[in-house]
């Protein structure tokens, strides 16, 4: 497993050389990340909740050290962390099946294997 505070810390490094190189993309990405506070419709906690379960759909272990640390910052617990990612568990896998009923109608549109020609 990752020593996840040392990740964050050489990430916001590498983050920072990014901001250096280009900080209008920098800038932009902090303009999203800070939109949702100036709405305040969401608690900070409860931001942080949906952003870890966004985290592990896309796969970000960035995110997910990020948004960790930010959690835990705002009062979430193991628990209520527990259950943002079995919402993200259960949306993975109501993907997967809205996805295999696309490949089944991509097989109902080419009809039997046999009528398959080879590009």
């Amino acid at each position: 497993m990752l020593d996840w505070p040392e990740y964050r810390k050489e990430l916001m490094g590498r983050i920072g050389e990014i901001g250096k190189l280009s900080p209008d993309t920098l800038a932009g990405y902090q303009t999203l990340s800070k939109a949702g506070q100036k709405t305040a419709h969401l608690d900070a906690k409860t931001r942080e909740l949906i952003a870890l379960a966004v985290a592990v759909t896309s796969r970000c272990d960035g995110c997910i050290t990020v948004h960790v640390a930010e959690a835990l910052k705002h009062g979430a617990s193991r628990e209520e962390i527990a259950e943002a990612l079995g919402v993200a568990v259960a949306l993975n896998a109501g993907a997967a099946m809205v996805y295999s009923a696309r490949v089944m109608d991509a097989v109902g549109a080419y009809g039997s294997s046999a009528s398959v020609q080879a590009p």
